[in-house]
């Protein structure tokens, strides 16, 4: 139990920082493309507005410029380092100018191209090759300028790679240190544990003594004065009281770190077997009947012992809280390459039981049946240690509360 919880207790502290460091890294990338596309937008912004194109894009039927250095750019050094290429088409998309003065390595095919790709795109602005594109609409026509963002493309990936190194990185270091301070994060619960495994242990010791001595007495007296409904009464509730502390010594040893020591090669069928065959008169007895489906050959590696008392939870569960007359069916099989064992029957409970909750200790969903029955709500407790002891998992469907089918998958 207590590696469990402190399995969990890792788990919800890397996926916490998980969520937090990745959440980090996308909000840092995409801060970073949007700051890094808006410097691109404003440098072609820069570039359409500049007095020396102006007149060409605003009559796109002129003739280009002569070639002068750009400098529209409020930074000179920046307007050296600025590669660009414009195309100027008209309404029908044809093109009619282009300039590749400020580029080397874009010629007159390779800017059509770009061009071509662009209009089948149909978007206004994008990425393609490693250029920031932006289209604007002219009285006459269109123009398509294309700025190089090679360096702020290797950029972006840059701190996408750097950013993911170092997230990596700290769910590592993170991983390590929870490993490492997790046994002191559950030393608290680990002592409350034990201190309560400690009263359950002392607490029975001394709980059998004094029921051991009433039922003795009440032997004397039934020699001497007889049965009667009080002696009946009496000795149902220390039989009562005896199996409850008996239940809650087999709980505390589940809770140990290594519930079941010894497994072995276990025969699920002829243990199966042998637990309906127990139970068949006690169900004969109340008016029901036990339906078995049970494969041969169906095995597990188990401790006979706790999956037989699991078996035989599971089956008294059944008997005692099944309809009078009612059929309860119990299988065993595999499936998927799991020993599934499946216990049904049918019930008549007034409200809709807590399918989560029936395995919690103590929990009962209906107190009046338990209490005819002598039900305290251990047993399907114990049943769902033992079965995650052998490493499976036990679940209970009772959709409408008339029936109750409880599953377990080892």
């Amino acid at each position: 139990m207590l590696k469990k919880l402190r399995w969990r207790f890792i788990i919800a502290a890397m996926l916490s920082f998980t969520t937090v460091i990745l959440l980090i890294a996308a909000l840092v990338n995409i801060v970073n493309y949007y700051v890094v596309v808006n410097e691109c937008d404003n440098t072609i912004d820069y570039i359409v507005n500049y007095d020396v194109y102006r007149p060409l894009f605003e009559t796109p039927y002129g003739v280009l410029p002569e070639s002068k250095p750009f400098m529209a750019l409020p930074n000179e050094e920046e307007n050296y380092m600025t590669r660009f290429f414009f195309v100027v088409l008209d309404k029908d998309g044809m093109i009619l100018t282009t300039s590749l003065d400020r580029v080397a390595t874009v010629d007159l095919m390779a800017s059509v191209a770009f061009t071509k790709e662009v209009l089948e795109r149909g978007n206004d602005s994008g990425f393609i090759n490693g250029y920031r594109y932006m289209t604007y609409g002219l009285e006459k026509g269109k123009i398509i300028v294309f700025l190089n963002c090679t360096r702020e493309i290797n950029y972006m990936r840059s701190t996408l790679i750097m950013s993911l190194i170092i997230s990596a990185g700290a769910l590592l270091l993170v991983f390590i240190l929870v490993i490492l301070l997790s046994g002191r994060a559950i030393r608290p619960f680990a002592k409350n544990i034990k201190i309560q495994k400690r009263f359950i242990t002392d607490a029975s010791h001394e709980l059998k003594t004094p029921l051991t001595s009433i039922s003795t007495s009440l032997d004397v007296i039934e020699l001497d004065r007889g049965k009667d409904e009080w002696t009946g009464n009496i000795r149902q509730q220390v039989g009562r009281l005896t199996g409850l502390v008996s239940e809650l010594v087999t709980l505390s040893r589940l809770d140990e770190v290594k519930p079941v020591p010894e497994k072995e090669h276990l025969d699920l069928s002829g243990a199966a077997w042998e637990m309906a065959e127990v139970y068949n008169p006690q169900a004969k007895a109340s008016g029901k009947e036990i339906k078995t489906d049970i494969q041969d050959n169906v095995t597990i590696v188990g401790d006979k012992t706790s999956i037989q008392q699991m078996l035989s939870v599971l089956l008294d569960n059944a008997v005692k809280y099944s309809d009078q007359g009612s059929e309860i069916r119990f299988s065993v099989k595999r499936q998927r390459g799991k020993a599934v064992i499946e216990v049904f029957n049918t019930c008549d409970y007034k409200e809709i039981p807590d399918e989560k909750r029936l395995f919690e200790r103590f929990y009962r969903p209906d107190e009046s049946r338990n209490t005819s029955t002598g039900g305290n709500g251990v047993g399907l407790a114990i049943a769902k240690s033992v079965a995650e002891a052998h490493g499976g998992k036990i679940t209970a469907r009772c959709p409408s509360g008339k029936t109750m089918t409880i599953t377990v998958e080892i």
